[in-house]
């Protein structure tokens, strides 16, 4: 575990303890649910009591509706708010409508029972540690409409087999899929700049990865750890940030023996495949101008 997943967890453990000691904090339960209101919309979200942890709040199969209609007033439903399932282990299911545009940090974090999520089109970013430690979820459908995935969002989802990221997302970030012992593959589409930090850290069952031209930055340690991963194709033309000397991006890829850097990749940077010991081949396109220390 990283010092920063170290902290968030402990962070998050807090901040479930404080929800506990509150008051009530809804405006309303409406068939098992709770809802916040705004205007004329709702948000999904979590009860407050002083008796009750949010763990039994949610359980079993939840249908989300696209409105709901309180004290005579009808509202749209737009948003899961922040932690709204927060630790709700015997959540197995969850309905999103199409009318949620908002998926809040830590909206399922620790769902540990949740199987499978199809999240609506509308929604445009899947909020921090939105899915963090959902070791049960298998699967995962990401629209075309969401453009970021925040930190930590599928840490240690490590139920996680497979994932496609829409072409719509342009960064992946810190952490995102940490943890994710189970994935074998993902597809990273050309509209992303940016990987974060950690990104793939320890996902020791991929065995291939693609970067495509599109990125620019791959953060510190970003697929350390990924013992099995055996093909690496860099397609990035022209990456400036890859790691670092001390936190390089392949550390600990043992099983990387083949890299494959495509034509048009103008430059290679610094620290860009230290610790990549079992490199046996790597040829070099004529388009490269520049290797890094």
């Amino acid at each position: 575990m990283t010092a920063k997943r170290l902290y968030f967890t402990s962070l998050l453990t807090i901040l479930f303890l404080m929800a506990e000691s509150k008051a009530s904090a809804y405006d309303a339960k409406i068939n098992g649910i709770y809802y916040n209101f705004f205007g004329t919309v709702a948000e999904v979200t979590y009860r407050f009591s002083d008796t009750s942890s949010n763990s039994s709040t949610y359980s079993g199969n939840v249908v989300i509706p696209a409105s709901v209609t309180y004290n005579g007033k009808t509202y749209s439903v737009t948003s899961i708010g922040y932690s709204a399932f927060g630790g709700c282990s015997g959540l197995a299911s969850i309905t999103i409508p199409e009318s949620v545009t908002s998926i809040s940090s830590y909206a399922f974090s620790y769902c540990s029972g949740l199987t499978s999520i199809t999240i609506p089109e509308g929604v445009t970013s899947i909020g921090h540690y939105a899915f963090y430690n959902c070791s049960a979820m298998t699967s995962i459908t990401i629209p075309e409409s969401v453009t970021s995935i925040g930190d930590d969002a599928f840490t240690g989802c490590s139920g996680l087999t497979s994932i496609t990221i829409p072409e719509s997302v342009t960064s992946i970030g810190d952490e995102a899929f940490t943890g994710c012992s189970g994935l074998t593959s993902i597809t990273i589409p050309e509209s992303v700049t940016s990987i974060g930090h950690y990104a793939f850290y320890n996902c020791s069952a991929m065995t291939s990865i693609t970067i495509p031209e599109s990125v620019t930055s791959i953060g510190n340690l970003a697929f350390n750890g990924c013992s099995g991963l055996a093909e690496v194709y860099f397609n990035a033309t022209n990456c400036t940030t890859m790691g670092s000397s001390y936190y390089p991006v392949f550390n600990k890829c043992t099983s990387l023996a083949t890299l494959n850097i495509g034509d048009n990749v103008q430059n290679i940077p610094a620290c860009a495949f230290s610790g990549c010991s079992g490199l046996t081949s790597i040829t070099i396109p004529e388009s490269v101008t520049s290797i890094g220390d």
